[in-house]
């Protein structure tokens, strides 16, 4: 799936139809791991998520702390007919100061990947890819112009 979004609104939509669009699992975490440069709208896109899921508090890049996390309450129930379950949790990691997947262990990396109930987005997913669960959802974001970004998910 490829998308361009033009402006903040679109990429809220697309945020919101991702999240739509994702089936917790029965078992481990939902990771998704955003792909591109320094403002490519990786940050903004999990803004978005976070609202979507309707987190009120203001979500930053945890850069120099490498991890967040909000509790979504109540649980996310979105999603195909039926609902999916529910995240409890959105956890947002930077992984750009790793050096690489063993330095999640730290964070309680097994823990936080085992749990259904958590939706995990990673901030360059390039530095700990070997750790990334083989059903991870990939997102490219690639800047275009100043508004524009294209989405490809992969």
């Amino acid at each position: 799936m490829e998308y361009v979004s033009r402006n903040l609104a679109e990429t809220a939509i697309l945020a919101k139809e991702v999240l739509v669009a994702l089936v917790t699992k029965k078992s481990g975490a939902t990771v998704l791991a955003l792909y591109g440069d320094l403002g490519s709208g990786k940050t903004t896109f999990t803004q978005f998520l976070a609202q979507a899921l309707g987190i009120t508090d203001y979500v930053t890049s945890p850069t120099f702390v490498l991890e967040k996390k909000y509790r979504v309450s109540p649980p996310f129930q979105g999603g195909v007919a039926g609902g999916r379950g529910g995240y409890k949790t959105l956890i947002h990691l930077d992984c750009y100061r790793l050096s690489g997947p063993a330095d999640l262990t730290v964070l309680g990396w097994s823990e936080i990947v085992a749990d259904p109930k958590n939706l995990i987005v990673i901030e360059w997913p390039e530095r700990v890819e070997s750790a990334l669960p083989a059903d991870t959802i990939k997102i490219k974001f690639e800047y275009l112009d100043e508004n524009s970004r294209r989405v490809m998910m992969f």
